[in-house]
C-alpha cells in the first residue's frame, strides 16, 4: 500500500490526513497515492466517532500537482484504448473529491466537515483538493502561493478545478485563475475566493480544528448543491452570460491563435458544464481533459516543461563523481545590465557577491541597478524594506581584481569584445584561488577561443544568462574543448542554487540558443527586404506559436547588438562568412537612430514610457526593401518555423547540442520556440519527418540552402522514426 498519505485522530476525534511523499521533495499525486488517499478519507467518514477531517501536508509545500509521469504511464500501458483507462482514473478522482465535498460516502451517512490546511506552494490537484473541502485555511507566509497552473504545461484543471472555479467566480472571474495559470499569494487568493481564511502557518491546524468543532450543517453545502443555484454572471444562454462566452471565445482564440488545444478544451468544458447539473459537468470536464491528454501536442508540452525540465533541474548532466559545491561567495566582474542582474539573482538566493568594475564609481552604479531591481520586489510585496537592506548588504563593490581571491566562482560579464576579455583574463588568473572556476557570460564568443588567454583553461567555462536575468530562467552552460568536470559541476550547482534551468552545450559560435535565434531574426529581415508586409511577418510568427515576431524581438535586443554580432562573426569566419542580405537594413536603421525599444524608436514606434505602439511606417521606404511582394501566409509561417527548427537539428547533428530534451527545453525557455508543440524537436516529430523533408525541398528550391534538411532529419524520414521514439 502506498504510504504517501497517513491518518491520525486527535483527542477531539478529528482525523488529520497528512500528505507526505517520502521519496520526493514535493508532494505529487500518483495512481497509488490516489488510492491511499481515498482509503483514508472513506475510513474517516465511515467512522461514527470522527467529527471531521483536516487535510494537510507533511512538507513545507502542500503540493506540486499531479505526477504527470503517472498519466504518461497510463497512456503507455493501457493497451489499444488508453483514453478509456485515463477517463476512468480521472473519474475515480472526481468521485473521491465529490465524497469530500459532500462530507459523506453516500446518503446513508451524515455529512462531516472537511477542512483544508495548507501553505507553501499549492498547485494543480493540491488546489483542487482544497476546492472540494468545506473550508480552506491557507498560510499567510510570503512564500505561500496557490493556483491552477496546468494550462502552462499544455493541460487544464481536470479534477474538478475547472468546474468548481467557474461556478465560484463565473466565466470572467475564472479566466485569470484558469487561463493564465497564475499562483496567488494568500491575501489575493482570499479576495478572489480560492481560500477562505489566511492565517499564520503555525495556526493552520488549530484554526481548522476550531472551525470543524463549530461548523453548522449549512457550512457543509456548496452553492452549486443548493436549490436554485445560478451560474455567476449568467450561463451561456443568459443575456449577460451569452456576451461573456462570446467574448471569451474571441479572446482565447486571439491569444492562442488556435494552437493550444488545452485552452479551447477548457473553454468548452466551462461552456458545456454551465448548461447541466454539477455531476454531469464533472463528467464533461473529465472527457475534455482526457481528449487533451491524448493529443500529441499536449504530450509534448508536458514532456518538455515537466519531465525534461525537471530532470535538467535535478542535475541530469552533472558529473556524478564531483563533490557537491558549497558556494558562499562569488565575484562578478562587470557591473553593467548583465553583471548587475547576475549579482542580484545571486544575492536573492543567499550568496555574497563581490561586484568589481574598472573604477569604484562604475561598481557603485551597478549596485544602484541592483537596488532598483530589489525596489521592484518591494513594490510587488515580495520583499520588505528590511529584507532589501539586508540583501544589499551582501553586495560589496570594488575596483581591484585582488578581491576575487576568496571566491570559488568568478563570473566575467564585460563587453562582448575578444581582445578586451583576453586582456582581462590575464589580469584575473594570478588572483584566482586554487580550484576556483572562471566563467564568462558571453552570449556569442566561442568559449574555447576565450580560454586561449589562460594558462589553465581546464577551469574555464561559459555560463550564459539570458536578458533580463531576473525574468529569464534558462541558463546555457558551455563547455570548451578543455573544460574539466569540476568546472561543469560548479556551474550546474550555481545555476541550481539560483533556481534556474540549465542546459549543457558544447562550444561553437552562438552556442545553441543564439545560433537558432539569429536565423529567425534574419528570416524576418529577409522577408522585409523582399517587400513582404511587416504586419504579415509579425502576425505569421505568432500564428506558428512564437511569443513575438522577429522584428519585435530585434527591437528588444537592439539593432546595435545585431550589428556587433554580425561584425564579430564576419571577422571570425573570414571567407566562410555567408552574407544574409540583411546588413543593409540594419545599417540604415542604425543611421536613422532607430536602434530599438531602449531608444524608443526601432522597427516599432514607442511612447515616452517605452510602450510599443505600432510598426514604424517608414519600414516600407527603406533603401533595402523591394516593392510589395505577393506571398501566401502559409509560406511566411513555414519559413519562420523551419528556419529555426532546422538550425536546432543542425546543432544536434554537430554535437553542439547534447540531447533533444535540452533542445526543446532550451528552445521554449530561451526564445519561446514553438511552445505549443513542446519545442523545435517535438514540433518536427509532430509535423512528421517525411513531411518536413518535402516542405524543405520546396523552400530550398525557392529560397536557398538554409532550408536544406540536415542529414539526421533525412535519416529519420527514411526509416519512419522520430527524435522521441
Amino acid at each position: 500500500m502506498c504510504s504517501d498519505f497517513t491518518k491520525e485522530v486527535d483527542k477531539d476525534n478529528i482525523a488529520l490526513i497528512t500528505w507526505n511523499c517520502l521519496d520526493k521533495s514535493m508532494n505529487t499525486m500518483s495512481e497509488g497515492g490516489l488510492k491511499a488517499f481515498q482509503k483514508l478519507v472513506v475510513e474517516a467518514l465511515s467512522d461514527d466517532e470522527i467529527k471531521g477531517i483536516i487535510i494537510t501536508s507533511g512538507k513545507a509545500d502542500f503540493s506540486g500537482g499531479m505526477d504527470l509521469s503517472t498519466l504518461e504511464g497510463l497512456k503507455r500501458n493501457s493497451g489499444p484504448n488508453p483514453a478509456s483507462k485515463i477517463f476512468e482514473y480521472i473519474m475515480e478522482g472526481h468521485r473521491l473529491l465529490r465524497i469530500i465535498e459532500l462530507g459523506k460516502i453516500d446518503d446513508t451517512y451524515k455529512s462531516k466537515p472537511v477542512a483544508f490546511a495548507g501553505g507553501g506552494i499549492c498547485a494543480g490537484i493540491g488546489t483542487e483538493i482544497g476546492l472540494a473541502c468545506h473550508r480552506r485555511f491557507f498560510s499567510g507566509s510570503k512564500r505561500s502561493k496557490i493556483g491552477l497552473p496546468e494550462i502552462l504545461v499544455g493541460l487544464f484543471p481536470g479534477l474538478g478545478g475547472t468546474t468548481r472555479v467557474a461556478r465560484m467566480m463565473g466565466l470572467m472571474g475564472a479566466s485569470s485563475v484558469l487561463l493564465e495559470g497564475k499562483l496567488f499569494a494568500g491575501d489575493k487568493a482570499k479576495s478572489i475566493g480560492l481560500v477562505d481564511e489566511v492565517v499564520a502557518e503555525h495556526e493552520l491546524i488549530q484554526k481548522a480544528k476550531n472551525w470543524i468543532l463549530s461548523a453548522s450543517p449549512e457550512d457543509l453545502i456548496k452553492p452549486w448543491d443548493q436549490k436554485g443555484f445560478k451560474f455567476p454572471g449568467g450561463a451561456p444562454y443568459h443575456p449577460g452570460g451569452f456576451m461573456s462566452f462570446v467574448g471569451a471565445s474571441a479572446l482565447v482564440n486571439g491569444k492562442t491563435k488556435g494552437l493550444y488545444a488545452s485552452a479551447k478544451a477548457l473553454l468548452s468544458s466551462i461552456y458545456e458544464g454551465a448548461l447541466v447539473d454539477f455531476e454531469s459537468a464533472l463528467k464533461i470536464e473529465a472527457r475534455w481533459f482526457t481528449k487533451v491528454l491524448m493529443t500529441d501536442t499536449c504530450t509534448n508540452m508536458a514532456r518538455t516543461l515537466f519531465l525534461n525540465k525537471s530532470a535538467l533541474e535535478k542535475g541530469k548532466q552533472r558529473p556524478p563523481a564531483v563533490e557537491e559545491t558549497n558556494l558562499k561567495q562569488i565575484s562578478v566582474i562587470g557591473s553593467g545590465m548583465m553583471g548587475s542582474g547576475i549579482a542580484c539573482a545571486s544575492i536573492m538566493n543567499g550568496l555574497e557577491v563581490l561586484l568589481i568594475d574598472q573604477n569604484i564609481e562604475a561598481a557603485e552604479a551597478g549596485k544602484a541597478k541592483i537596488e532598483t531591481l530589489l525596489n521592484e520586489s518591494v513594490k510587488r510585496k515580495k520583499l520588505s524594506e528590511e529584507e532589501k537592506t539586508k540583501l544589499l548588504g551582501n553586495v560589496k563593490t570594488f575596483s581591484s581584481l585582488e578581491k576575487i581571491s576568496g571566491s570559488d566562482l568568478v563570473i566575467e560579464a564585460v563587453f562582448e569584445d575578444l581582445e578586451l576579455k583576453h586582456s582581462l583574463y590575464k589580469k584575473i588568473e594570478p588572483y584566482l584561488k586554487k580550484n576556483a572556476i572562471l566563467a564568462s557570460n558571453t552570449s556569442t564568443l566561442p568559449i574555447t577561443k576565450l580560454s586561449e588567454a589562460l594558462q589553465d583553461s581546464t577551469r574555464f567555462i561559459g555560463i550564459h544568462f539570458f536578458s533580463p536575468v531576473e525574468k529569464m530562467n534558462l541558463v546555457e552552460i558551455i563547455k570548451s574543448k578543455q573544460s574539466n568536470e569540476k568546472s561543469l559541476a560548479v556551474a550546474l550547482d550555481y545555476v541550481g542554487l539560483l533556481k534556474k534551468t540549465p542546459i549543457v552545450v558544447n562550444d561553437s559560435r552562438g552556442f545553441y540558443a543564439n545560433r537558432c535565434i539569429i536565423p529567425y531574426i534574419n528570416e524576418g529581415l529577409r522577408m522585409l527586404s523582399e517587400g513582404i508586409e511587416p504586419a504579415l511577418i509579425e502576425n505569421s510568427a505568432k500564428h506558428v506559436g512564437m511569443p513575438v515576431g522577429p522584428l519585435q524581438l530585434l527591437d528588444e535586443l537592439s539593432v546595435s547588438l545585431a550589428l556587433n554580432v554580425a561584425k564579430e562573426t564576419k571577422e571570425a569566419l573570414g571567407n566562410e562568412y555567408e552574407e544574409t542580405g540583411t546588413e543593409s537594413i540594419l545599417l540604415e536603421m542604425s543611421q536613422k537612430n532607430r536602434l530599438g525599444r531602449k531608444e524608443l524608436a526601432g522597427f516599432y514606434e514607442y511612447d515616452d514610457k517605452g510602450r510599443r505602439l505600432k510598426l514604424w511606417e517608414g519600414l516600407r521606404n527603406l533603401n533595402g526593401v523591394s516593392k510589395p511582394a505577393n506571398i501566401s501566409t502559409e509560406t511566411v509561417k513555414n519559413r519562420l518555423a523551419y528556419v529555426q527548427a532546422l538550425e536546432a537539428a543542425r546543432a544536434l547533428e554537430e554535437n553542439i547540442l547534447l540531447s533533444v530534451e535540452e533542445g526543446d527545453v532550451g528552445g521554449i525557455l530561451g526564445w519561446g520556440c514553438l511552445i505549443w508543440a513542446g519545442g523545435p524537436f517535438s514540433w518536427l516529430d509532430h509535423v512528421g519527418h517525411e513531411n518536413v523533408v518535402a516542405e524543405c525541398q520546396k523552400l530550398f528550391d525557392q529560397y536557398g540552402a538554409r532550408f536544406s534538411p540536415p542529414k539526421v532529419i533525412k535519416e529519420l524520414a527514411g526509416n519512419g522514426r522520430k527524435f522521441y521514439n
